[in-house]
C-alpha cells in the first residue's frame, strides 16, 4: 500500500466526521452532508483504485 493510499484512507474518515459535527451544529444542510460524504467517499474510491 502506498503513502498516498494511506493518506487517503486517513482523510476520508476525518473529511465525514468533520461534515457530521458542522451538521450537528447546525452548520451545513442534510443535503450537504450528504453530498460532502458521497463526494469524499467516491474521490477516495476513484484515487485508491488508480493508484
Amino acid at each position: 500500500m502506498s503513502d498516498a493510499q494511506i493518506g487517503l484512507m486517513t482523510a476520508t474518515p476525518i473529511i465525514i466526521l468533520f461534515a457530521a459535527a458542522l451538521r450537528r451544529m447546525g452548520v451545513l444542510s442534510t443535503t450537504a452532508t450528504v453530498s460532502a460524504v458521497s463526494l469524499s467517499v467516491a474521490i477516495a474510491m476513484v484515487l485508491f483504485t488508480t493508484h
